[in-house]
């Protein structure tokens, strides 16, 4: 067994050494709730008629006792009706689903899809995670930076544009890639994401997908597999089954 002066030399050279570590990436919204002029319990929130009978539908998938499995798609209802989430339609969709506040809160903060604070008409997501990394995300973060004036989380003055950096979008094969609202666009340069950014600003919508020609995530280059016809039924079996 180790003595004490043994326990307390050891103690004392763990606490002597100059331990680094590096910074922890968080998300670039707070996890609690701040009170603002825009966002507080009295922000006016009502499902509109057309919406409520969406919600009414939503909450029918789930069997009795169960509704409020449906608290995720009442969420994003919600956002895509005001825009972003705030804290008082959160409270409808506790109040809907007979749910206690608190529970609705979790899944708001979890889910990074849930823009607690007001967003911009486009919220360009840039995805940063390593395939993307490795196909030149970082030019293209830095052209959206350059050509809108922003940094990671914030707004363009004219309230068009909120900017996130975010973890793999699932488009890895036609990286690099953003998420605009709810499209897709990939196999980026500079120059495509310059274009998209200006067609946006003119109230146009880009046509989502692959900028590279390429219809979806076949091969960049020539195909590498199922490039002739296959053999027929028992070509390269035991001839003794």
């Amino acid at each position: 067994m180790l003595s004490r002066i043994n326990i307390s030399r050891i103690f004392n050279l763990f606490h002597s050494r100059n331990i680094k570590t590096s910074a922890c990436a968080l998300s670039d919204s707070l996890f609690v709730h701040r009170d603002s002029s825009e966002n507080n319990a009295d922000t006016p929130f009502e499902f509109t008629p057309e919406n409520k009978k969406r919600a009414d539908a939503i909450m029918a998938i789930y069997p009795e006792g169960h509704k409020r499995a449906a608290v995720i798609p009442l969420l994003d209802l919600a956002q895509r009706q005001h825009g972003w989430l705030p804290i008082s339609a959160m409270h409808k969709v506790a109040q809907i689903l007979d749910m206690p506040r608190m529970r609705v809160y979790e899944v708001a903060t979890f889910y990074t899809m849930f823009m607690r604070n007001p967003t911009g008409k486009y919220h360009v997501q840039v995805c940063t995670t390593t395939p993307c990394w490795l196909r030149g995300s970082d030019e293209i973060m830095k052209c959206i930076k350059s050509k809108l004036h922003l940094e990671v989380g914030q707004t363009t003055e004219d309230g068009l544009f909120t900017l996130s950096e975010v973890e793999c979008l699932g488009a890895c094969v036609n990286a690099p890639m953003v998420q605009i609202n709810d499209n897709y666009y990939e196999d980026l340069t500079v120059k495509d994401t310059e274009e998209i950014l200006d067609e946006l600003k003119e109230g146009k919508v880009p046509k989502p997908g692959p900028r590279s020609g390429r219809y979806a995530a076949e091969p960049a280059g020539k195909l590498t597999s199922l490039t002739e016809e296959p053999p027929g039924p028992g070509v390269g079996v035991r001839s003794d089954l």
